[in-house]
């Protein structure tokens, strides 16, 4: 898929899209699969490679710089996701999980708190948000295909009880919910198990809509 690159509107403050980076859960795989620190650039390609990641723009430069945005993005939601049993190293040249956690963690994110605000910023991505919905839908298909999950949609009441939730359910806690599950259960994961991951991923996708909007 190649998204049109023409100018858009961007997203005003304060009313950002609130998506679910689907980056997020392959880059984990990659993280967990070995003890190689990664380059940015590499761990790029490797999802490439996997029919994971797209090219993003006509022109070069902001291909390159959508798909920096893209992975610095996930990247950053990964390392507070892992928190506090693991720590995630963050550099362009040097990308490494690690089980030694700084002595205060909050500090240690602290320092980095610019350039993560930056990234989960999606005004900077330079688009609007339904270009980014479009596009972060293309990719949640994409994993969907790779990881085997089953294409039907669940129903409401379906989809929160596989995440083990009430109807009454607010779209924070789901969200919450969903994140936590799907942690747990990664296969990648000293205890994960593969089945389960997918029901809670199809649960959320059968959500997403409406949780994306609220």
């Amino acid at each position: 898929m190649l998204l049109d690159p023409s100018p858009q509107m961007l997203v005003p403050q304060g009313e950002q899209p609130q998506v679910e980076n689907p980056l997020i859960w392959p880059l984990l795989s990659l993280l967990k699969a070995s003890d190689q620190h990664w380059k940015i650039h590499l761990l790029a390609l490797e999802l490439s490679q996997q029919g994971l990641l797209d090219e993003l723009d006509t022109d070069p430069q902001k291909n390159l710089f959508k798909r920096n945005f893209l992975m610095m993005n996930a990247l950053f939601e990964i390392q507070s996701m892992l928190l506090p049993t693991h720590w995630l190293h963050i550099q362009a040249m040097d990308i490494h999980l690690s089980t030694q956690v700084p002595n205060n963690p909050k500090l240690a994110l602290a320092q980095d708190s610019n350039l993560r605000d930056y990234y989960s910023d999606w005004n900077h991505y330079d688009t609007c948000a339904n270009v980014v919905r479009e596009m972060l839908d293309s990719f949640w298909s994409k994993y969907q295909n790779f990881m085997g999950f089953n294409q039907a949609q669940l129903d409401k009441t379906e989809a929160l009880a596989a995440l083990e939730l009430p109807p009454t359910a607010s779209a924070r806690e789901i969200r919450k919910q969903w994140r936590r599950l799907a942690l747990q259960w990664h296969p990648d994961r000293q205890q994960g198990d593969a089945a389960r991951f997918r029901q809670v991923c199809e649960a959320w996708q059968s959500l997403r809509d409406v949780i994306e909007r609220n």
